[in-house]
């Protein structure tokens, strides 16, 4: 039996050959949908597929030809079989298009739709909270993505919480499970923001995010949804209904949580906003003060001169009216009894009486008296 047994090389080789001598396989046209497309250094890599097979494709020098997932387009080029990677490629020369593929077609319809509801309207989005405590995470809780965002948070701020539901992100029934978490966090949970995250893929496993009741739910949510699915490059019906959309799930992270030293720098920028409002204001009421101050003493020093004026024009009145001025004027006054005597009627002979004068007083005596 080992005598009759070939090496993996001597298998290899005689496939290559195979393919390489059959000349009805060299620039042949396949028609199919792209998926999991990736450009690197000019160079484009691809499946090729229908319902039922898939082909991986290589296209060499496609810096100037537009691909897109989902496109079905009819590719020209040669089957080759690499004997060392034990791997059969198509290389491709030339692309056509034919048309647009059934999934690409389904999500330009269901964003189409959303967008003429107005689930796309910028004016509408939420705004991320200034100050994140705590974050919502809808993801697998396999592989690197959770891990990247627990390293991101915990390297800006090691005081935010992470709470993950853990989600499926990939294959029928994976845009339920997603919209349960978001769910859950909008209506029982007390996380700041939710995070809908996944990594990369090709444009099948992205479609639980282009579900059109997870962008009716997204939209619905009370807390702002941030969207890191796929890569930089991706885009997914989410990420045009979610209030932030992030290129990667790090990138969320980084977008959300506020570094620490970013909090201290606010601090000290309200302190400041404040010491300055506060100085202000008692500039403000210290020159209101002096202003009221200076009015009052105006209006003082007017009443008092009003006082002194009005006082000094009673006084000059009293003074005429003084009986010792009238008296030093050569007038004297006649007293009985310490009554004033103001007619001859009011004394009767032998009488006592007092004359007052300006430098003293007289006593006599009614002798006789003439009535005028």
């Amino acid at each position: 039996m080992k005598d009759k047994a070939i090496s993996v090389s001597q298998l290899s080789a005689y496939i290559k050959g195979i393919f390489d001598a059959e000349e009805l396989l060299h620039n042949i046209s396949v028609y199919g949908e792209i998926s999991g497309l990736s450009v690197l250094r000019g160079n484009a890599y691809f499946t090729l597929k229908d319902e039922d097979s898939l082909l991986q494709c290589v296209y060499f020098g496609a810096d100037e030809q537009v691909l897109k997932n989902g496109d079905l387009i009819v590719a020209t080029g040669t089957p080759r079989y690499y004997a060392k990677g034990g791997k059969l490629n198509f290389n491709v020369v030339k692309v056509e298009p034919y048309g647009i593929g059934d999934l690409f077609k389904k999500f330009l319809e269901i964003k189409t739709k959303l967008d003429s509801e107005g689930l796309f309207n910028p004016l509408l989005k939420k705004k991320l909270p200034v100050d994140v405590k705590k974050i919502g995470v809808v993801s697998s809780e396999k592989g690197a993505v959770i891990q990247d965002i627990i390293n991101v948070t915990k390297r800006r701020n090691i005081a935010v919480k992470i709470v993950l539901y853990p989600s499926r992100v990939q294959g029928d029934g994976a845009d339920k499970d997603i919209i349960e978490g978001i769910k859950y966090f909008d209506e029982k949970s007390d996380v700041d923001v939710i995070i809908v995250a996944r990594g990369g893929g090709s444009f099948e496993d992205l479609m639980p995010f282009n579900s059109e009741e997870l962008a009716r739910v997204v939209y619905k949510c009370e807390k702002p949804v941030v969207s890191a699915v796929g890569h930089e490059t991706d885009f997914t019906i989410i990420d045009f209904v979610s209030d932030l959309r992030a290129p990667t799930p790090s990138a969320a992270a980084e977008l959300v949580v506020s570094q620490r030293k970013d909090k201290v720098l606010r601090m000290k920028e309200y302190f400041n906003r404040l010491s300055t409002l506060i100085l202000n204001c008692c500039d403000e009421k210290y020159n209101l003060i002096s202003s009221n101050k200076t009015n009052l003493d105006y209006s003082v020093k007017s009443k008092m001169n009003e006082i002194e004026y009005s006082l000094g024009i009673k006084i000059q009145a009293l003074e005429k009216l003084n009986p010792i001025k009238i008296l030093q004027r050569g007038f004297a006054k006649i007293e009985k009894d310490g009554k004033n005597i103001n007619s001859v009627f009011d004394l009767s002979i032998e009488d006592n009486f007092e004359i007052y004068l300006k430098d003293g007083k007289i006593k006599g005596q009614v002798k006789s008296k003439e009535e005028l």
